[in-house]
């Protein structure tokens, strides 16, 4: 199993000791051992190039990525693994009051980051937020410190993806401001493989619905931050 991740805790990194976690991790390699596949194989990774990459078979599944009708078309997605709301990457103190996306769309001296290919992007454009005020990063830690430099005034993500980084960096002056369900809907995402294996896909899907919601899972995913309520939402 070749596993595409990003440096993008809670849901994968690498230790102090080059050592891959992560809940999206730690599920993928779970999910191998069950199917008795012969190795693991994680694959790092930049968000843009996760898609392409099983197209191009560089990897056989990619850590878990936010569904949504477009890349429902490239590629299949596993039956989820966590559902999800929105969040803003601030600085600390939130010294511009801001409460979503919309906030940021009212402010015109504003600058927001997003992650190259992610659901955000279009998410503030659909909150107001014009083409011209987004900057458009490669990774987590790119926009993180954009935040932190002053280059831009928020970066958008999901929430736990955010506490994720800050959780890591707790030296970093940045605080987390949740996008309320108004502007975004809490969104469900998945294990994302290539289009043709449907009997990997039908396996994982087999693994998943014994693991998600075992005390083996809610273990795991405490570990990460994830409360009970986020598990049963699945």
């Amino acid at each position: 199993m070749r596993f595409a991740f990003l440096q993008e805790p809670p849901f994968c990194f690498t230790d102090t000791s080059g050592n891959l976690r992560g809940c999206d991790a730690m599920l993928a390699e779970r999910v191998c051992q069950l199917l008795e596949l012969e190795t693991f194989s994680p694959v790092e990774t930049e968000f843009a190039e996760l898609l392409p990459g099983l197209a191009r078979d560089r990897w056989d599944m990619t850590t878990g990525l936010l569904i949504s009708d477009e890349r429902l078309k490239l590629v299949d997605f596993t039956r989820p693994i966590w559902t999800l709301s929105d969040g803003l990457l601030v600085a600390k103190g939130n010294p511009r009051a801001f409460d979503g996306y919309r906030s940021v769309a009212a402010d015109q001296a504003t600058l927001i980051g997003v992650i190259s290919g992610q659901i955000q992007h279009q998410t503030a454009l659909q909150n107001g937020v014009p083409p011209e005020r987004i900057r458009i990063f490669a990774t987590q830690a790119e926009a993180a410190d954009a935040v932190a430099a002053g280059v831009v005034h928020a970066y958008a993500s999901v929430a736990m993806a955010h506490r994720g980084y800050l959780g890591r960096h707790p030296e970093a002056a940045l605080a987390v401001i949740d996008v309320p369900a108004v502007e975004k809907q809490p969104a469900t995402g998945a294990f994302a493989l290539a289009k043709g294996n449907a009997a990997l896909l039908q396996g994982i899907d087999s693994c998943l619905g014994h693991l998600l919601g075992s005390t083996w899972h809610r273990e795991m995913m405490s570990e990460y931050g994830f409360s009970d309520a986020d598990i049963d939402r699945l």
